[in-house]
């Protein structure tokens, strides 16, 4: 691997660590001031929002400029975020919209920089080391955002003062904002020594409403596309359900369990220990061509989750989270590969890593909105877990059914889009 990716696999874990543990703070904020129970669930989809709305133009801001000075001003935007939510913004403002839209103009960036840096042969490995550290990132930023707003950390923030200067940090969760702008800017100098890569640059159009139809057909052509279709249904309902996960964990940490926000968070951290070993099995074991036969591992994960409306023992629920976090590891890697392979062939980095956001996204913003509205409406936490469970499984299962239709009715094609992802693992 080239140094300039260990690079950006740096400046990805340490931004994704700070979003997630800045999800910890703005729930503390919200229980400070007795919010409804709605608002804790809506933040994680309004997050997603922009990823949604500004699909079409973010791909192509992505391809008109170097990617890592792309990065470097999303970085940018999330510090704003969190300095607005120190002044009194309230978090589904301050986190949900503008720390989302640093995040949604990030991504597209920090996953189509790969392709224009590596090798097809490559691809694989790769997204086991970023989509390893990215779901670890998620996790752990959950755990550490968990142990900043809980009492014996906050209390020792809150005990540190600089002199002659009055911060107006006067609560955990504001002492847990202050904190983590050290960390997005530690991840903006990482983002100041990502190489560029030389890949000519595509420019914006003047007239940005022309980007609109553009991001239409490349969106129409990944979904048409005999293998785009697959992998890219399979990674959206992966990442929707990961991105609501977190949220019901807690719910039902609490309820199965009696823990508060950060003992919970503590239990969610440990998904990331399977996380990160399924993805590493991934990226040695796993090849482009063989991408679509770990769809099964989504089925599994659904029907596992229904396993935590019996389990009510954390030495039980520990290895079971790290197990349903390895089956994770283990499915995503290959299918983001070969997605990024697919839509990198077909429409270009940035445009094909903005359709597969824009897709992601908003399954992420549809399960929360669900997840949200039932929450208002009374889900117990069993009810939300059983639900999750059961719409994961039975999508995943369809998908599969899916695929093996694929395959009779459109052999001859899949079997020429997988020979060449076949050739390029070899060749590139």
């Amino acid at each position: 691997m080239k140094r300039g990716f260990y690079i950006i696999m740096a400046a990805q874990f340490f931004s994704s660590l700070a979003d997630q543990a800045l999800f910890m703070a703005a729930i503390k904020m919200l229980e400070a001031t007795s919010a409804p129970a709605w608002q804790a669930a809506a933040l994680a989809p309004l997050f997603a929002l922009f990823y949604v709305i500004l699909a079409p133009f973010l791909g192509a801001f992505a391809d008109a400029l170097p990617k890592g000075r792309v990065m470097l001003m999303s970085n940018s935007i999330k510090i704003g975020g969190c300095l607005l939510m120190l002044v009194g913004l309230h978090p589904l403002l301050s986190y949900g919209l503008i720390v989302g839209l640093g995040a949604a103009a990030y991504s597209p960036a920090k996953y189509g920089i790969l392709t224009e840096m590596l090798p097809a042969s490559q691809l694989v490995k790769a997204n086991g080391w970023i989509e390893g550290l990215t779901i670890a990132s998620i996790i752990l930023g959950v755990l550490l955002g968990g142990q900043l707003v809980g009492v014996n950390l906050s209390a020792k923030l809150l005990a540190f003062d600089f002199p002659f200067i009055d911060t107006g940090v006067d609560s955990p969760a504001e002492a847990a904002v202050s904190l983590l702008v050290l960390v997005y800017l530690l991840a903006a100098w990482f983002n100041t020594r990502i190489p560029d890569t030389g890949v000519e640059m595509r420019p914006m159009p003047k007239r940005l409403i022309t980007l609109l139809p553009d991001f239409w057909t490349c969106n129409t052509r990944l979904w048409r596309d005999r293998l785009g279709q697959i992998t890219l249904a399979t990674t959206t309902l992966f990442w929707g359900a990961l991105g609501n996960l977190k949220a019901i964990v807690l719910v039902w940490a609490a309820a199965a369990l009696s823990y508060d926000v950060t003992q919970a968070s503590a239990l969610v951290g440990v998904v990331a220990v399977g996380t990160a070993v399924g993805a590493l099995v991934a990226s040695l074991k796993m090849k482009l061509d063989r991408a679509t036969t770990v769809i099964p591992l989504g089925i599994g994960m659904g029907l596992l989750v229904l396993l935590l409306n019996i389990i009510t023992n954390v030495w039980i629920a520990a290895p079971f989270f790290v197990f349903l976090g390895a089956l994770g590891g283990f499915l995503v890697v290959p299918m983001n590969a070969l997605l990024q392979h697919r839509g990198h062939n077909l429409m270009g980095a940035g445009r094909s890593i903005a359709v597969q956001n824009f897709n992601e996204q908003a399954c992420i913003l549809a399960m929360g909105a669900i997840y949200s509205l039932s929450t208002g409406l009374g889900l117990s936490a069993y009810g939300s877990v059983t639900a999750f469970g059961l719409v994961v499984a039975g999508f995943m299962w369809l998908i599969k059914r899916w695929h093996a239709n694929n395959c009779i009715h459109h052999r001859a094609e899949v079997e020429h889009l997988l020979q060449i992802a076949r050739n390029d693992n070899l060749h590139g």
